[in-house]
């Protein structure tokens, strides 16, 4: 049996440097990217956005969160995860829906702010979910993509009083003063909106 050193171990160590070298204003944020142990949804995995591309917040006590907005990411599911963990960026979502099994990664806590939707009073407001796809490639949106995202749709409207209709459960295109063309003319609203009302 080993014997306890009794010098700090190298985490706790790493830890000391990076809080001495934070500024005191940083704090708040620092201590926010370290909540990991829970996942806000309970069939997501845990993949944090890096803090800089977020804001810590106390939601929906500070901002009442009474949307969701549907994005499809324009690119594959790791370069999603990739986009958000780098701090050039400036853009998070709070989940990540993948194509091929619908497995979902949370990336922001829902109590915080994601940067998603181009505009702060819906980016405060609300829960933006990334689908891995492209808007003009059908054949991203499968079965399950649909399915795991209805469900998690569902559950976030459940958590927070929002009504599972289209007046709250919005495209990205949807959000006004912005351009983007998400989810696109392929995804299918009817369908998902059948989705999340039965789950």
């Amino acid at each position: 049996m080993e014997r306890a050193s009794p010098l700090p171990g190298r985490r706790r160590i790493l830890k000391g440097a990076a809080l001495a070298a934070v500024p005191y204003a940083f704090l708040s944020d620092a201590r926010a990217g370290a909540r990991t142990a829970a996942v806000d949804h309970p069939l997501a995995e845990w993949q944090p956005a890096t803090p800089s591309t977020c804001t810590t917040s106390n939601r929906p006590r500070l901002h009442p969160i009474d949307r969701v907005v549907i994005h499809v990411s324009q690119t594959a599911y790791a370069q999603a995860l990739a986009v958000f963990q780098n701090p050039r960026k400036k853009v998070s979502a709070r989940y990540v829906v993948r194509s091929a099994d619908g497995h979902v990664a949370q990336c922001v806590r829902e109590s915080d702010v994601a940067w998603h939707a181009g505009n702060w009073r819906y980016t405060t407001r609300s829960i933006g979910i990334q689908h891995e796809g492209w808007v003009d490639r059908p054949d991203c949106f499968t079965e399950a993509l649909y399915e795991r995202s209805a469900r998690l749709t569902a559950s976030v409207c459940d958590r927070y009083g929002i009504p599972r209709d289209r007046a709250h459960i919005i495209g990205h295109h949807e959000v006004p003063g912005t351009d983007p063309t998400d989810p696109g003319d392929n995804w299918d609203r009817t369908r998902y909106m059948r989705l999340v009302e039965a789950a």
